[in-house]
Order: structure tokens, then sequence, then C-alpha cells
């Protein structure tokens, strides 16, 4: 148990960050956090061996390249929500019909939209955001031994994967990486459409049998 207990602990982290690192700009705080820990950093290569982030501030890193890269990225060039790739006037789907919104009032995920600067809940760092809240829920249903509702939880999560972020996400990942000006950003698509695959096959894992693999 304490070895799923642990990687739970790694995944919750790790959604955490993605998703904080997709629905809004950096900031000095969180670039100081990364650079801080060898472990975190060594998930941004690129970025670790980018010359800018060598030769200028963190304010003037953020100011000049960073900040104005996440704007072309998530705000002006690109379009990071689940319904733009599915409807087929490429619209967004903002009102109560949008099936991530149905599902997240399912699972009484609320999102706040002008906090999260987003137009519509499916949006990519929001549903990352979706995916660590599932995540927190079965570490919590595997502490109190309640093996069933964690298994119910982990199904919710992989289901939540094949039938929507693994749907959509890669395609706008890869644009992300084909598109991006700076080396963090590469390295932060690269991250979250790594992670997110190979997520997926450990949950497909521990789904086949899941009363073996939470046993103590």
């Amino acid at each position: 148990m304490q070895d799923i207990l642990t990687t739970q602990e790694a995944r919750i982290n790790f959604y955490a960050l993605i998703s904080r690192l997709l629905i809004s700009e950096v900031d000095e705080e969180l670039l100081e956090t990364i650079e801080n820990d060898k472990n975190m950093m060594s998930f941004f290569p690129s970025y670790m061996k980018w010359n800018r982030r060598k030769e200028l501030s963190k304010k003037d890193l953020l100011e000049q390249y960073l900040n104005v890269d996440f704007t072309n990225l998530f705000l002006l060039h690109m379009t990071p929500y689940e319904s733009f790739y599915f409807r087929e006037d490429q619209m967004m789907e903002t009102a109560g019909e949008n099936p991530v919104l149905q599902l997240f009032n399912e699972h009484d995920f609320r999102v706040d939209l002008g906090k999260a600067r987003a137009v519509s809940v499916d949006h990519i760092g929001i549903e990352f955001e979706f995916m660590y809240m599932l995540c927190n829920s079965e570490k919590k249903a595997l502490e109190a031994n309640d093996i069933e509702s964690a298994a119910t939880i982990a199904q919710i999560q992989k289901d939540f994967l094949k039938e929507h972020l693994l749907e959509w996400a890669p395609m706008f990942l890869l644009n992300v990486k084909s598109e991006a000006g700076t080396a963090l950003y590469f390295d932060i698509a690269d991250l979250a459409l790594e992670f997110m695959m190979s997520d997926y096959e450990y949950l497909n894992e521990l789904i086949v049998d899941s009363k073996a693999n939470y046993r103590v």
C-alpha cells in the first residue's frame, strides 16, 4: 500500500504543477521553486540549458519572454479548449450543454472562470485540475482503506483521460511544442503530453486488478 500512496502523491504533484503551468503565466516565485528543486528542474531540460535563463533576471525573463510566449500560445494564437476540437464550427461551448461541465457538476467540481482566466470549463489547465482533484480523492480513500471507492475513482480518472483529455490535448500540446517561442513552454507541453499518456497506462494497469494492486 505504501508504494501505491507514494505513487499517488507523485501523481497529485504532477497534475497540480501541470495545471498551474497551463492555466496562467508563471511568476518569479514559481520559477524559483522549479529552479531550486533539482528533481523538478529535471523535467524541464530545454529550459535548464536555455541561455536566456542564465543571462536575464527573473523579472526581465518573465516580461520579455515567458509572459509573451504564454499570451501568444494560450490567449491569442491557439485555442486550449476541448469543445473547439469537437464542434464542427470550431466554436467553444461555454453554455450548460458542455459535457465537461456536466461531468464536473456530477463530481461536485466547481470552476471559477474569472480566477482561472478561462472562458469555458473545458480549458486544458482546468481539465488537468479536475484530474488533480480526483487523484486527491483517491488518495483519501486509500488512506481510509476504502479500496472500493479508490478503485471507482481511479476508473473515473481513466475514463476522463480516454474520453476527454486524450481525445484532443495531444494535438494541442504538439502544436504548443511546435509554436513555442521559449524553452520553458516547449518543456511544459512535452511534460504534460508525456505524463498524461504514461498516467493513462498506469491507470489501465492498476484497474485490471485493482484489489490486488491496492492490497497491503
